[in-house]
């Protein structure tokens, strides 16, 4: 986490996973990267649903390896054992399944039935409910033992026979904000476990409900991200407008009263109207959060802006971006989304 931001989680994969998996309970297979080396299209803590049919949900390479991954998940399916899998691509011989991949990495990913009432199934909502409301969590993902039943565990959930240095793993996960491998002894035999810290993925404000708002909430909603919609003006702040969303009618003035900003990690402003974006800048002044501010508008419409302002501007001068967005030759309200939620992107991502 940098210095003055919160918590943020940018692989989504498990709210990915969540929202895509089945209601019918058809059988599926959890896939887990647990352990990575060199270098590999997805890092530990990712996860695909790979399904009966074949078909699947989320990516752990950029192709190449899901093919192979639905034959062992059917193995699973079968036998409903769960077991680890491993790929290593490094060398000159690479040729996986008769492709070339290139990419001198290794993975190692976890393989467990995940239909309704499993423990990855029961683990991965606990978690989803975490996120959800803001709030980090920790998975176990126990890939290698001959003593315990492979797979994802929640840690207030271990079994007592679980070695009390996963529930340790688990609490110093949580207290350091990162994951970890684990790698202990379990009646004298090797057990390794991949523990993940969750972060809360991260959570956008957008204050003003317009049209062009609904790309930007789709964008991020589209990556896995929450998204709190503010507007004062009935016709606009309409939950069937912005569907995943939260949408909240709220006068500007009483922004500070009204959300969270202290949970929020980024806030665009962009109501198009000039008074009610000087009162939704102002309470993100005094409030001193989020550390990004997002203005949509021209320069000039922003000097106007820190002239109503007056010296309350100061307060917002290093955490205001404005004109927001990256550069990209956006025309399109599509096209400026694309900018504002990369731009937003980049800088939970440690960009500057």
């Amino acid at each position: 986490m940098h210095r003055g931001r919160l918590e943020v989680r940018l692989d989504t994969s498990l709210e990915t996973l969540l929202a895509n998996a089945p209601r019918s309970g058809s059988p599926s297979v959890l896939a887990t990267v647990v352990a990575t080396a060199g270098s590999t299209y997805r890092k530990p803590g990712a996860r695909m649903l790979i399904m009966s049919d074949g078909s699947y949900f989320g990516l752990l390479s950029g192709g190449c390896l899901e093919a192979d991954l639905a034959i062992h998940a059917r193995q699973v399916l079968d036998s409903g054992t769960p077991r680890a899998v491993e790929y290593d691509m490094r060398g000159p011989d690479d040729i996986l399944f008769g492709i070339g991949a290139g990419c001198e990495g290794a993975m190692r990913v976890m393989l467990e039935p995940a239909g309704p009432g499993s423990p990855a199934a029961t683990a991965l909502a606990i978690a989803g409910g975490s996120s959800r409301a803001g709030v980090s969590t920790s998975l176990v993902v126990i890939h290698e033992s001959p003593e315990l039943v492979l797979g994802t565990y929640d840690p207030a959930a271990l079994p007592p026979a679980f070695s009390p240095a996963l529930s340790s793993a688990a609490e110093r996960a949580l207290a350091d904000g990162e994951s970890r491998s684990v790698d202990t002894e379990i009646a004298g035999r090797r057990t390794r476990a991949f523990v993940q810290f969750l972060a809360p993925p991260p959570h956008l404000l957008i204050c003003g409900a317009g049209p062009d708002a609904q790309p930007v909430a789709a964008a991020a909603l589209a990556l896995g991200w929450r998204v709190t919609v503010v507007d004062h003006r009935p016709a606009y702040a309409l939950a069937e407008r912005f569907p995943g969303a939260a949408v909240r009618r709220v006068d500007a003035p009483s922004l500070r009263s009204s959300v969270a900003l202290a949970e929020c990690h980024a806030v665009v402003v962009m109501s198009h109207h000039l008074p009610s974006d000087v009162a939704y800048l102002r309470e993100l002044a005094e409030a001193g959060v989020p550390e990004y501010v997002g203005l949509l508008g021209p320069s000039a419409r922003r000097r106007r802006i820190a002239e109503e302002l007056g010296a309350t501007s100061d307060k917002l001068h290093s955490r205001l971006r404005g004109p927001v967005g990256l550069e990209i030759g956006a025309v399109t309200p599509e096209g400026i989304a694309l900018a504002i939620v990369s731009q937003v992107h980049a800088w939970l991502a440690g960009s500057p």
